[in-house]
């Protein structure tokens, strides 16, 4: 999944850049409003993590302006701990969830899952479909026979995209924009490379080509 952070506290932001990217996100940063609104409408973001103390632009006035543009990505909220007031403009401005400074970065990423499940009409704790159930914390997948696999980075985040959208042809050009970062190299012929190695995981069928359109996860009884 790919989150856009924007966050002005440089040391802040390298820590949970590192410590997301490690738990299979695609992440970039923006450490001001004014840049942080242009590219939360620039990019499709699966989830944006936004502090509300900003230079050039508050935090509170670019989640106003996103929502008034109808732009429906899930938000998370950041705010100080004693600032209860800032919350409530939050959540009256269209924020989905907050976390008060200052936070432990596991707190965080279990808000950011479930907050993207919910998202995608998911529940439970695990995303399950076709016969395979999804461990995000150990980035590891389950097959219906009962046996673990271990995936890498990469495979994680492409099978956790099929996952939230079982049934929906996702182009080439979509699963890049939400799997890599802004700095990835788009016209890399790389996701073709890990749908492959998928597929030699987790048996042929599980994800199919539509030719001139992209792929599909195809769900079925495990």
């Amino acid at each position: 999944m790919r989150l856009l952070l924007v966050e002005d506290d440089a040391t802040l932001a390298e820590y949970l850049i590192k410590n997301l990217s490690g738990q299979g996100f695609a992440v970039d940063h923006a450490d001001n409003g004014v840049d942080g609104e242009y590219m939360g409408d620039l990019e499709p973001y699966d989830i944006i993590i936004l502090d509300l103390g900003l230079p050039q632009r508050s935090g509170l006035e670019v989640l106003q302006n996103w929502r008034q543009r109808k732009n429906q990505a899930p938000v998370i909220i950041l705010t100080a701990r004693d600032a209860w007031h800032e919350r409530v403009d939050g959540f009256k401005a269209g924020a989905d969830d907050y976390l008060c400074k200052p936070f432990h970065t596991e707190e965080l990423t279990v808000r950011i899952q479930a907050l993207i499940r919910r998202s995608h009409d998911k529940t439970g704790q695990r995303l399950q479909g076709s016969g395979l159930t999804l461990d995000e914390e150990r980035q590891q997948v389950k097959l219906p026979d009962g046996k673990t696999l271990d995936l890498t980075g990469t495979e994680f985040r492409l099978l956790r995209c099929f996952m939230l959208h079982p049934g929906q042809i996702l182009s080439k050009t979509r699963l890049t924009e939400h799997i890599y970062d802004q700095d990835f190299d788009r016209d890399s012929n790389l996701i073709e490379v890990y749908i492959r190695r998928l597929r030699d995981k987790l048996g042929k069928q599980c994800i199919t080509t539509r030719r001139g359109q992209g792929y599909i996860f195809t769900e079925r009884k495990a």
